[in-house]
C-alpha cells in the first residue's frame, strides 16, 4: 500500500504536535514507511533525481523539514551535532555508515573537544535511526548514496557543532561547509 509524502508529512505533524517524549520516535517509523514506498523513492531518490541536497518539504506549523541527500561520490562527514535540533536519517538507498560520539572532556561548546566512539552500526535500505538534540555523530557513505533527513528545523538557521577529533576541537559548523570526500 502506498504512502505518500504528504500522508508521511501530515502523520509527522501530528506526531511532533502531540509533543512528549515519543514525538521523534514516531517520525522514524514514518520514515521507514515512507522509504518502503516505491513510488516515492523513485520519484525523489531515483537514478534520474539531481545530485546535492534539497528540502522538498518544510512544515509550516511545526517548521520540521524533509530533505533529500543524493551522491554521485561517497562521502565522509565529520563528527558534528544538529544544535538544538532533533534529526531522523533515513537511508533510500545503498547504505551509511554512522557513528555515535562521546564528548569526553568537560566542555560543551567551541574550542577544546575530546571525543570517543560511542557506537558505531551500518543503517541499511529501508531503515532510520534518529538523532536527539546534542546527539554527536558522523556518516559515511559510498558512490551514488541516497537518503532523506528529517529535522525539527532548518539546521542552516541555528548554529551546530562541528568536531575534528585529529585537532581535538570544536567549532561552529554549518552543512553548507564542504564535507570530506
Amino acid at each position: 500500500m502506498a504512502y505518500t509524502l504528504e500522508e508521511f508529512c501530515t502523520d509527522c505533524r501530528g506526531a511532533i504536535q502531540a509533543g512528549g517524549e515519543g514525538k521523534v520516535e514516531a517520525v522514524r517509523l514514518n520514515l521507514e514507511k515512507l522509504l518502503h514506498d516505491e513510488a516515492f523513492v523513485a520519484a525523489q531518490c531515483g537514478p534520474d533525481a539531481e545530485a546535492g541536497i534539497r528540502t522538498i518539504y518544510v512544515d509550516e506549523e511545526t517548521d520540521f523539514n524533509v530533505l533529500v541527500h543524493i551522491y554521485e561520490k561517497g562521502k565522509t562527514e565529520p563528527p558534528h551535532d544538529h544544535g538544538t535540533s532533533w534529526g531522523v536519517y533515513g537511508q533510500a538507498t545503498l547504505y551509511t555508515d554512522m557513528k555515535v560520539w562521546n564528548r569526553t572532556d568537560s566542555g560543551n561548546g567551541v574550542g577544546q573537544a575530546d571525543l570517543e566512539v560511542a557506537q558505531e552500526f551500518r543503517l541499511e535500505l529501508g531503515q532510520a535511526r534518529k538523532v536527539e538534540v546534542g546527539e554527536i555523530h558522523s556518516i559515511e557513505f559510498p558512490d551514488d548514496a541516497r537518503f532523506v533527513r528529517v529535522t525539527g528545523t532548518d539546521l542552516d538557521a541555528i548554529p551546530t557543532l562541528r568536531f575534528d577529533p585529529e585537532k581535538q576541537t570544536a567549532s561552529v559548523g554549518s552543512r553548507l561547509q564542504p564535507l570530506k570526500g
